[in-house]
């Protein structure tokens, strides 16, 4: 690997993060707004199944979380899947285009979200979406600048608002829970090969409800002790939210037909209004909270992936500068708020979720081989996390689910 970067000897990135924000980070990156429109997509695929959907999900994710633990504990770089990668094959182009792929789709993903931000607070309050958009859009580039436990903080603070939202949402599914004994039955596919398929398309989307855990790995170079700390953030972030998907799903479904679900743009208010008979302000609310969170998640995530690639001398030098007051990288987070904005205020993003899955699931492949190979030649400069079958297993899934990817378009 080529030796990394360090442009006039400056200061480097400030390691002050320590396991619980890491933790809330995670959580909050993988509990996005997603999940409050993504019910409905998946029930639309896998109709009654839809918790089983999310069970066929979690077990891609969960086998590829046990990989990245692995080898961001051997290997602490914000360049995170690119340095694994150049570790492994030693190839230059290679890391570099999975760096750029991986900033790309979080740009693409804070772009969407910055819109649907702006969006749902058209609905609140007459605001212009220029204005919404860049006022979050730069707010949150700003924040990002002052400094990482700043930015951990406040995405801490909006997880813990995404996650009450979400229990306010399964506290008023009661009734459904109570049924849940004598209805177990109906969550299962029928014989029909079509509910099989759909189960698989289902899984496949629902696999967009657990991205966001990797993006974890980018913020390395902050993390107090990245050896001890990123495996069990990780693994704690994907079990925090699988069981609030799973306990969500299954209360949802049983509450609300599928078809009903599938045809609703905002499955979780209108649940929510059925169960409590109160406006959706609230959630709505919650939502809006949950996308500006991930809008900040994914400037962090993506400004890190810039600056670790200059850093490893594949980008401009500038690009890996770090302030030496606030230890944050001001032209990489600068760069990277600036396209975000020009992306939302530019483009309506549609189709996020499928996209934005086939393109991290086809990082995972790469990633799940990457240790595979370090493996197999005895590479062994950190703690083993992951089982010996995990790196295969997982590049298999990945793959596996990839193809339902397929599957749904051409339904």
């Amino acid at each position: 690997m080529a030796p990394a970067a360090d442009p006039q000897q400056g200061p480097g990135l400030r390691r002050s993060v320590g396991p619980v924000l890491l933790t809330l980070y995670g959580l909050g990156n993988i509990v996005g707004a997603g999940i409050y429109v993504l019910l409905g997509e998946v029930a639309g695929a896998a109709g009654a199944a839809a918790p089983l959907a999310f069970v066929l999900a979690l077990a891609v994710a969960a086998l590829s979380a046990l990989s990245y633990s692995e080898l961001a504990a051997r290997y602490p770089a914000a360049a995170g899947e690119a340095a694994y990668l150049q570790r492994a094959f030693g190839r230059r182009g290679l890391s570099l285009a999975a760096g750029l792929v991986i900033a790309a789709a979080g740009l693409v993903s804070s772009a969407a979200l910055a819109r649907g931000f702006a969006g749902y607070l058209g609905a609140l309050v007459a605001v212009p979406d220029w204005l919404a958009i860049g006022g979050v859009v730069a707010g949150l580039g700003a924040l990002c600048a002052w400094g990482i436990q700043q930015s951990m903080r406040a995405a801490a603070a909006m997880t813990v608002i995404e996650v009450a939202g979400l229990v306010l949402v399964i506290a008023g599914l009661g009734e459904g829970f109570a049924a849940l004994p004598e209805r177990a039955g109906e969550l299962l596919p029928g014989a029909a090969p079509g509910a099989w398929v759909g189960l698989w398309v289902g899984g496949f989307l629902a696999f967009y409800a657990f991205i966001g855990f990797e993006d974890m790995v980018k913020v390395a170079e902050e993390v107090r002790r990245p050896q001890r700390d990123l495996p069990v953030a990780i693994l704690a972030a994907l079990a925090g939210a699988a069981a609030l998907y799973l306990v969500l799903a299954v209360g949802v479904v049983l509450a609300l037909d599928p078809a009903t679900l599938a045809g609703s743009e905002a499955p979780l208010a209108a649940i929510y209004e059925r169960t409590t008979g109160r406006g959706a302000t609230l959630i709505t609310v919650i939502g809006l909270v949950a996308a500006v969170n991930g809008v900040l998640a994914q400037i962090v995530m993506a400004s890190r992936m810039v600056y670790g690639l200059a850093a490893e001398g594949w980008l401009p030098a500038t690009l890996a500068r770090v302030h030496p007051r606030t230890r944050t990288p001001l032209p990489a987070t600068a760069a990277v708020t600036a396209l975000v904005l020009a992306l939302a205020l530019a483009f309506p993003v549609a189709g996020l979720a499928g996209a934005t899955s086939a393109l991290i699931l086809a990082v995972f492949a790469a990633v799940n081989l990457a240790l595979w190979r370090l493996r197999r030649r005895g590479d062994r400069p950190g703690p083993g996390i992951a089982p010996a079958w995990v790196p295969p297993a997982a590049l298999a899934a990945t793959l596996l689910l990839a193809a339902g990817g397929l599957v749904s378009l051409l339904r």
